[in-house]
């Protein structure tokens, strides 16, 4: 087994085994809302439950260079956002919105997806996603420190989720009707395959 020293590494080879190892990762795609007005979008690979009671996610978003990106400032300064789940359906319309652009322009408007007003937020969701649900922030948290780009780590609360009909039956989600997309390492993407039960010990 080779065994290996984070700090002998580079940031990037350190991020190549992550990603590589942590998979398959759901993905979040969230839109938030400049001080502008103006709506972006970008997926997260870095996107999990925090706690179900209240019902809260997290998010991890690199900074670059030592700056916030645009979402992670947008969710500090209006406290709100929206997360949507990554589907086989919506999967290359949310990739073209992964393009770096300046913060006044749209990812939404770019990837030609079509927003839809939120029940309890200000943010606008999209309606091509299957699962959205609306956010407020709960805690942001830099961490990183000093000599590194660091990330912001939002956890947020959600206030309501919009699920499409047929996926949901006596209060349960149908994963294969989802087809939720998951992020491997480079340019790689997972469905669902093989779905298999396993019984937990009483």
């Amino acid at each position: 087994m080779i065994s290996i020293d984070p700090k002998a590494q580079s940031e990037r080879d350190n991020y190549k085994l992550l990603i590589g190892s942590i998979i398959p990762r759901p993905i979040a795609f969230v839109t938030t809302k400049s001080q502008d007005g103006v709506l972006n979008g970008a997926p997260f690979s870095y996107f999990n439950i925090v706690s179900s009671n209240p019902p809260m996610i997290s998010l991890s978003i690199q900074r670059s260079g030592g700056e916030p990106k645009d979402t992670a400032r947008n969710i500090r300064d209006l406290q709100e956002f929206v997360v949507h789940i990554v589907d086989e359906q919506n999967v290359r319309q949310v990739n073209e919105t992964a393009a770096k652009l300046p913060p006044d322009h749209s990812e939404i408007e770019i990837a030609g997806l079509t927003p839809v007003e939120s029940t309890k937020v200000s943010v606008p969701g999209i309606a091509e996603a299957k699962i959205r649900m609306e956010c407020v922030l709960e805690q942001a948290i830099e961490l990183g420190g000093t000599g590194s780009d660091g990330c912001d780590f939002i956890i947020g609360r959600i206030v309501q989720f919009h699920i499409q009909e047929d996926l949901y039956e006596n209060g349960r989600i149908d994963a294969r009707r989802l087809a939720a997309v998951s992020r491997l390492a480079g340019n790689h993407y997972a469905r669902i395959g093989d779905i298999f039960t396993i019984e937990r010990p009483q």
